[in-house]
């Protein structure tokens, strides 16, 4: 105990955190921090400590799932939050790079865990998309936007902050009616049917998930667009033919790492000259990273979250054009603050969909995510490319004028 004592003194010294061990014995670590809730936790029987010890990013949320973990004051976004405050990312230790060896090692741990052959590509994407669609109706916005939200305040609720995001992605696409356009990674088809109706484009969305092309299409058809806007179940390797524009939202976080240039000269391959394309994913702050072994493990098998480095550098030998970057620094926090709250609201329907445990890891998961966003190395990025330098106009202002035309 006298390690652990250590350990957890050297890990809370903002806000307050209280442990009961499994024989009643109570100990209190931290000091008062009005922006961080005070904590208590149970550990339910006396070998919970050496199990997290032994692999603490993975074995915590396993003993918070199972019940071993148990919150008494607060909750598990309570939790995660206080342990991610003591260590934001922007106060890490500024270094070098390290040594090559490092490099390499931690370059191909990120390979490894993120290889993403076609076969493994779409039992990867069924894991996670083809659960029940109960669930989804349950915690994110009607159109089941599930990727980060952009809110032009931050007290807007998550509907009005995707419909926002919609408009800014089709903003910066510069579209004109009549055009092509191809959405891959479509999800529930919500951002397709909003270009469709938005713009006057033609749209194909492609996706690797049955769940999702079998909303998609019903929605298609029930708008009455379907000989507009289409839905495909193929990878975007096997797609050809050209199109005007390209968006891709929230899918290049599973394209892997060995992917990547691949990815781009697809994207170039299937972009026509004068085309624009626009990259919305999730990112890393800094250097490259790897995948924490939970999110590995239970939410995105094959999943990584690039830095802005790998991607700019996988684009390169495309000869794609970064015409323009913007970081969404705290938006998908604030975004997973509205799915974690609505979640919270659907506990008993989600229990009788699944169980006890997997509401724990759902609310772990989304807890983990947004105090990496908030505290952690995580933003979104949304990266527009072009082929020609001609293709869209030499100032922003184009963005702002049209985004404020749009339909929300």
């Amino acid at each position: 105990m006298s390690l652990f004592d250590r350990f957890a003194g050297h890990l809370f010294k903002r806000g307050e955190m209280t442990i009961i061990m499994a024989d009643g014995d109570v100990r209190r670590y931290g000091t008062p921090d009005p922006a961080i809730k005070p904590v208590t936790i149970r550990f339910a029987d006396k070998g919970v400590t050496g199990f997290i010890a032994r692999n603490p990013h993975l074995h915590a949320a396993e003993a918070f799932m199972d019940g071993r973990l148990v919150i008494e004051q607060g909750d598990i976004r309570d939790l995660v939050d206080l342990v991610r405050a003591n260590g934001k990312w922007e106060e890490g230790r500024v270094t070098l790079r390290g040594t090559f060896a490092n490099l390499v090692r931690d370059r191909l741990r990120a390979v490894l865990a993120s290889v993403n052959w076609a076969s493994r590509s779409k039992a990867n994407v069924a894991h996670h998309y083809d659960l029940n669609d109960r669930l989804y109706d349950l915690f994110l916005d009607a159109d089941r936007q599930y990727s980060c939200a952009y809110f032009t305040d931050p007290d807007n609720g998550l509907e009005q902050a995707q419909a926002d995001k919609k408009a800014h992605i089709a903003a910066k696409l510069h579209l004109r009616p009549g055009q092509r356009v191809l959405d891959i990674g479509c999800g529930w088809g919500g951002m397709a049917l909003y270009l469709n109706r938005a713009a006057d484009v033609d749209v194909l969305g492609i996706t690797l998930s049955e769940e999702q092309l079998k909303v998609a299409r019903e929605r298609a058809a029930a708008a009455g667009v379907s000989d507009r806007v289409r839905f495909e179940l193929i990878d975007y390797r096997a797609l050809e033919g050209k199109f005007d524009r390209i968006v891709s939202v929230g899918m290049f976080e599973h394209v892997g790492v060995p992917q990547y240039e691949t990815f781009f000269m697809k994207c170039r391959d299937l972009l026509a000259d004068d085309g624009v394309m626009l990259l919305h994913t999730i990112g890393r702050l800094g250097v490259p990273g790897k995948t924490d072994a939970f999110t590995l493990k239970y939410i995105f098998p094959g999943g990584y979250n690039p830095a802005l480095s790998e991607i700019v550098s996988a684009s390169e030998p495309a000869r794609m054009i970064v015409a323009d970057v913007e970081p969404l620094r705290l938006h998908y926090g604030m975004t997973l603050d509205r799915w974690y709250d609505r979640t919270v609201a659907a506990k008993d329907a989600i229990v009788a969909l699944y169980d006890e445990r997997f509401f724990r890891m759902w609310t772990f998961y989304l807890a983990g995510a947004r105090a990496a966003f908030y505290h952690g190395n995580l933003c979104n990025y949304q990266i527009q490319y072009v082929r020609d330098r001609r293709a869209v106009p030499i100032t922003r202002s184009y963005m702002a004028e049209k985004e404020a035309e749009l339909p929300r």
